[in-house]
């Protein structure tokens, strides 16, 4: 990106700021062992990604965050493969007991916490996450998890066109390549959604929860 990139994204309107307002809500997305893999769907900045999300959901749970993670599911079958498995045939490997597709010990979620099985990049697509959100008083959702340029910007691209005023942790989401995880991140911070740095998105909820 260059300067005169960033000018053209200025002198256009985008990356306005994002206020935070109402319940907070935490959304980990896909950080389960296949992806802290390296050789399976894992690399790049994953691994520091997690460790980070660690402290994020330490916090939310300290906090009464409604807590949402997700895992991709396929049927035992392959009944329900469908396009992104044409373009990643290896995903077909997550199913319900495979433990590729389980969520990594170090943030196993609790039982009042939700988790969500998907066949697609969003969290959203075709789940229940909207309404259990929604009826738990989330206005403003923290996603954090895996990968940054695919089911991240899905997930925070669908959070948006439901209402909720994303918010990403620039250091709680990973991508195995960081050439796709920094322009996803720079996109989402111009369209979408609040990013920075986990310090700093803590210390900006405190302040507004005031």
């Amino acid at each position: 990106m260059t300067d005169r990139d960033l000018g053209t994204y200025q002198r256009q309107g985008f990356g306005a700021s994002l206020s935070l307002e109402g319940q907070p809500g935490l959304l980990i997305v896909d950080f389960v062992n296949g992806f802290a893999d390296p050789d399976q769907f894992g690399g790049g900045n994953i691994g520091p990604a997690i460790e980070r999300t660690v402290v994020l959901l330490a916090h939310a749970r300290e906090n009464g965050w409604p807590v949402a993670h997700t895992r991709i599911v396929f049927a035992d079958d392959d009944a329900d493969r469908n396009v992104f498995t044409e373009k990643v045939p290896s995903l077909l490997a997550l199913k319900e007991n495979s433990p590729s597709s389980q969520v990594v010990p170090q943030l196993t979620p609790r039982p009042d916490e939700l988790v969500v099985r998907k066949t697609v990049p969003s969290a959203f697509f075709g789940t229940n996450l909207a309404a259990w959100l929604t009826h738990r008083g989330v206005r403003t959702l923290v996603v954090a998890g895996a990968v940054t340029s695919g089911c991240v910007r899905a997930s925070v691209v669908d959070a948006m066109c439901h209402g909720f005023r994303p918010v990403v942790p620039s250091d709680c989401v990973g991508d195995r390549a960081l050439g796709p995880h920094e322009a996803n991140l720079f996109d989402m911070a111009q369209k979408y959604a609040m990013v920075a740095p986990l310090d700093e998105i803590l210390t900006k909820l405190k302040a507004a929860r005031r």
